[in-house]
């Protein structure tokens, strides 16, 4: 990669938030982009025109266009494991091969819920979901966002490998009115494979007949599949070049389409091109992904800050910020370059978060008073999720939009204790209504956003072995292969004898 320069990106002149409005009157159209039901309000952080057009320029340095082109072409983009990332053939945008097989995968799993419906499978009211990671995050984003006027079969989703999980789920099913989908990238997971052993046991036990006739693979193994027990046509597969955490575009979004209706699946990933194609052939001054990625990296390179917080002022998005985790952590908290170069500099800062307005009364307390500067994030709906007083939901937005307005002006008091310094950067993503459309272009924005700031530190987004280690040290531990510290191995001891 070509050097970049941060000096005039950390060099440039500091003013305040308050100063930034009263010498700029066209800041908020500047700052503001409106598409796919979505306004994105970035006033109220300390870019600048010449902040974002020295951004732009070091997007030029780090080869933004061409990484994105790529990205796109298909072409090998996750250097360490030499593979393209076709997430977004998905949905359309990508090589003219690998969206026609994106398409006949998804005509496959449409066809395959056409027959659950048709009852091919006797009554179906129950789908129990079973994946980790990326395979249960974005189903459970999905489901629980875009389910709240009601869902066509009952969905549980379980991750945790912790038999507490699986058992509250099973207890709310019938095992003769359920079928199984087992979601495993490459069908050797673990957790997921134990989880899904005990809910065959369950079935079993339960006196049903051929209970793995009655599981869905989703996986881009499908000979692993097949070992395991699960019929060939009942293997819904997806490319290998689609990462875990970018997964619910492919048939690991089985149960969203199964709850949902396959439609709403459909407009999903429509939302999703749309901000595709935004992401692809919009300038930087005006491209949403790209300035909230200058934004953060605004904040982590030259303010210092190490964490970033996500709010969502809706309940149906109380899972946003649990899926922001996993995909801008696990793809961005890397200590080297793209080319195996130890880091000079801070790459993703931490992601975390919560709803409005409970979190308001658990840490808005330092976010307004404390000693570290936090870049927050709200995310709200205008129109509301349920059918009560109108107060209800005019109160959340009033919520939503003060409080940025009190990060940023504060207030002065003679006693210390009742002073708010003010001068907080806040970001406002306001979506005209929840629905399949609106969501998909929300995911593919932050999907965008992760891989620009990855581009502009030049790391590989794409890969994840940070979550090897201690898997395997676990593996290598339930066989006696392993000899730990003295600590852990008195916890082991203890525990477990």
């Amino acid at each position: 990669m070509a050097a970049t320069d941060w000096t005039p990106i950390e060099s440039a002149p500091r003013a305040t938030l308050t100063e930034l409005f009263a010498a700029d009157t066209n800041r908020l159209e500047a700052l503001t982009v409106d598409l796919a039901g979505i306004h994105f309000d970035f006033a109220k952080t300390h870019l600048t025109p010449e902040l974002v057009a020295a951004f732009a320029t070091l997007a030029d340095q780090a080869g933004l266009a061409a990484k994105r082109d790529a990205l796109f072409g298909g072409e090998i983009v996750n250097v360490t494991e030499g593979r393209a990332v076709e997430h977004t053939a998905e949905r359309g945008e990508g090589s003219a091969a690998s969206v026609d097989r994106a398409r006949q995968q998804h005509a496959r799993m449409r066809a395959l819920i056409d027959a659950i419906e048709g009852e091919a499978f006797g009554p179906v009211q129950h789908v129990l979901h079973i994946g980790i990671g990326g395979s249960a995050l974005g189903p459970d984003l999905l489901v629980d966002a875009l389910g709240n006027d009601g869902v066509r079969y009952d969905v549980a989703i379980v991750s945790n490998v912790d038999g507490v999980a699986l058992e509250t789920a099973l207890d709310q099913f019938d095992p003769h009115a359920t079928i199984i989908a087992v979601a495993s990238k490459t069908f050797t997971t673990t957790e997921t494979l134990l989880n899904a052993e005990s809910a065959l046991a369950w079935m079993a036990e339960a006196g049903v007949d051929d209970p793995y006739g009655r599981v869905i693979a989703l996986t881009a193994a499908p000979e692993k599949a097949m070992e395991w027990g699960v019929d060939e046509t009942r293997i819904l597969p997806f490319s290998d070049s689609v990462g875990g955490r970018y997964s619910l575009w492919s048939s690991i979004g089985f149960p969203a389409a199964m709850a949902l209706g396959y439609e709403a699946f459909e407009e999903l990933l429509e939302g999703a091109a749309e901000m595709d194609r935004h992401f692809r052939f919009t300038d930087p001054a005006k491209n949403a992904p790209v300035l909230a990625a200058f934004a953060d990296l605004y904040y982590t390179q030259v303010r210092g800050c190490a964490t970033r917080a996500v709010f969502a002022y809706d309940e149906r998005l109380r899972l946003l910020p649990d899926y922001l985790q996993q995909l801008e952590m696990e793809s961005n908290g890397k200590a080297v370059t793209a080319q195996g170069v130890p880091l000079d500099r801070p790459s993703a800062p931490i992601t975390w978060g919560g709803v409005g307005t409970d979190a308001q009364h658990a840490v808005f307390q330092l976010l307004h008073q404390g000693t570290h500067l936090v870049p927050v994030e709200f995310v709200a709906v205008t129109e509301p999720g349920d059918g009560l007083a109108e107060a209800h939901h005019r109160q959340l937005l009033l919520n939503a939009f003060a409080q940025g307005a009190a990060l940023m002006q504060g207030r002065a008091n003679e006693d210390a204790a009742r002073a708010y310094p003010g001068d907080r950067p806040s970001a406002t993503l306001l979506l005209e209504t929840l629905d399949p459309r609106t969501l998909g272009a929300l995911i593919a924005f932050y999907e965008h956003r992760t891989f620009v700031n990855a581009a502009l530190l030049d790391i590989n987004p794409f890969d994840q072995f940070g979550v090897e280690l201690g898997k395997e040290m676990a593996k290598a531990a339930d066989a006696g292969d392993m000899v730990f510290d003295a600590s852990t191995a008195a916890l082991i001891e203890r525990a477990l004898g």
